[in-house]
């Protein structure tokens, strides 16, 4: 008599393995899409800012010249000058070292950021020749320090660098006076109006928040804990101060 063959117990049926967990393209496809995003949000205040910046010296230019018709080429190239400049501090602000002088006064890092924002422009305006010559133009690459050396306009190119590094102080002059008062706060600053039921107004309540941080460095949190010491009234008549009525709407 045949016995009925034994299940090989061994063996696992492919019917109940699971799928190897592998990315679907919907999910690769979202997170490239908001690394793009994140990159043109990053990008586009300083394209713009330079955009306007130099067409603005392109106008000038040619009003001071008497070439009142502006070229769709001069246009185009003011364009193309502001993407690189765009680029450039993207690449810049993914540096290490472009944050060394975060805690040190406002003077410091506006001059760094400025120059290091320019010297990273300058080779990118340098890159751009040197393809051009060499991709564009067809010319021998051995060629192209003779050529810099006697043929290039050096006074167009150091003029332009010099309105750059301007354009630079002027852009971190108002990005680092933006992070200061947080996020957006310049924005609403500069053009929102302050509730009338508060009772200081901007100039008066950064003044107090200037005297606010004052106290905090020179005195301690037990300080300021204990009701009997100075320090304490004069955090509660600061605060009194700031803090605006109580049926005052919120921000």
């Amino acid at each position: 008599m045949r016995s009925a063959p034994v299940l090989d117990t061994d063996k696992t049926s492919n019917f109940g393995a699971p799928a190897e967990a592998t990315d679907p393209p919907i999910g690769i496809a979202r997170r490239v899409c908001a690394f793009l995003l994140r990159e043109l949000r990053e990008m586009l205040p300083p394209t713009v800012f330079f955009f306007i910046g130099f067409n603005l010296i392109v106008l000038t230019t040619n009003l001071l010249v008497a070439n009142y018709g502006a070229s769709f080429g001069s246009f185009m190239l003011a364009t193309g000058a502001a993407l690189v400049v765009g680029k450039a501090v993207l690449v810049a602000n993914a540096t290490r070292s472009i944050r060394r002088y975060d805690r040190a006064p406002l003077i410091r890092p506006i001059l760094f950021k400025a120059a290091f924002y320019w010297a990273i422009v300058f080779v990118a305006r340098l890159l751009e020749h040197w393809i051009r010559f060499w991709l564009i133009e067809h010319h021998p690459l051995g060629t192209f320090l003779p050529y810099m050396v006697a043929m290039f306009d050096w006074h167009r190119f150091i003029a332009i660098q010099l309105w750059i590094f301007v354009l630079f102080l002027i852009y971190e002059t108002v990005t680092e006076l933006n992070h200061l008062f947080g996020e957006g706060e310049l924005w609403h600053l500069l053009v929102t109006s302050r509730p009338s039921e508060l009772s200081l107004n901007r100039r008066q309540r950064i003044l107090e928040l200037v005297r606010l941080s004052k106290l905090a460095d020179a005195h301690s949190i037990e300080e300021f804990r204990d009701p009997t010491t100075i320090a304490h009234t004069q955090l509660v008549d600061i605060v009194r101060r700031i803090a605006g009525s109580p049926n005052a709407s919120p921000r």
